[in-house]
């Protein structure tokens, strides 16, 4: 298997380039950037291409620029594949909610491609055996399924406000078409809309009632958090509905004590 170095190299031979020429084609892409960190010294070329060594980001976009090539696939050459973050963000978990851009460099995505022919959608199952074969699809693809346009938002593991429905650290995605409060009557609190809203202290998820220019943020009744009442839209607005949720279980211990649930200053 050949390295990154190797296949670069290989690349620049394809192109009939010498070390040279490539030199000098970084120097005219450093001159209109104005940064000399893009400049690729005839030395450090041949470093790249026979001695393993790994380029700047700089450097390595004026290589994408030079070979007519995506930089995404260079940075996969050398182990850093951007279609991987989404199995990455679980590693990480920030206490506060937030909207998620992390999958937009993605082009590309794992799906199942072939299901048991034993699959009933109307029993539960475990998909993961139900799954026969796996394929990889460009992102491009998948969306002619929808034309609706979709964001997706992180609960932090401090933001219990939907607690127990929507456990911190789940992953929401939220139709932004959808950012008008709907007043109603529901049958349950899985019926009712949950909407990603955006304070001055940052998102999170929640009920909401709007009155004239009041937004209220009900939380789950079983929440430690209180209810709040912000200014619409000066100190809040509604990014859009929550239409979709992953959520991981298992993780929670017991604990001995619950947090008494917090009321607002205005209610006491």
């Amino acid at each position: 298997m050949l390295t990154p170095g190797q296949r670069l190299r290989a690349l620049r031979e394809e192109f009939g380039l010498t070390i040279r020429d490539v030199e000098t084609a970084s120097i005219r892409i450093a001159a209109k950037h104005q940064n000399d960190d893009f400049i690729i010294p005839l030395s450090r070329l041949s470093d790249i291409e026979t001695k393993g060594i790994v380029p700047s980001i700089f450097r390595l976009y004026s290589l994408a620029v030079i070979y007519r090539r995506d930089m995404r696939e260079f940075l996969a050459w050398f182990g850093v594949d951007l279609n991987g973050i989404s199995s990455d963000l679980c590693l990480v978990e920030p206490p506060r909610s937030h909207r998620s851009e992390a999958l937009d460099p993605a082009t590309m995505v794992r799906v199942p491609m072939k299901l048991d022919p034993a699959f009933d959608g109307r029993k539960t199952t475990n998909i993961g055996r139900m799954i026969e074969q796996w394929g990889t699809v460009p992102l491009a693809y998948l969306q002619d399924f929808t034309a609706t346009e979709f964001s997706y938002g992180y609960v932090g593991t401090e933001d219990f406000t939907m607690y127990p429905i929507l456990l911190p650290g789940s992953f929401v995605q939220i139709d932004e078409t959808k950012n008008e409060v709907m007043n109603g009557v529901w049958r349950s609190e899985y019926e009712r809309p949950i909407y990603f809203v955006e304070t001055r202290e940052g998102y999170t998820c929640s009920w909401c009632a709007l009155k004239k220019d009041q937004l209220i943020l009900q939380p789950h009744p079983l929440s430690p958090a209180p209810v709040r009442i912000l200014q619409h839209p000066r100190d809040a607005e509604v990014v859009g509905q929550v239409v979709g949720v992953a959520m991981k279980l298992g993780d929670w211990r017991p604990c001995k004590t619950v947090p008494e649930p917090k009321v607002p200053a205005e209610l006491c």
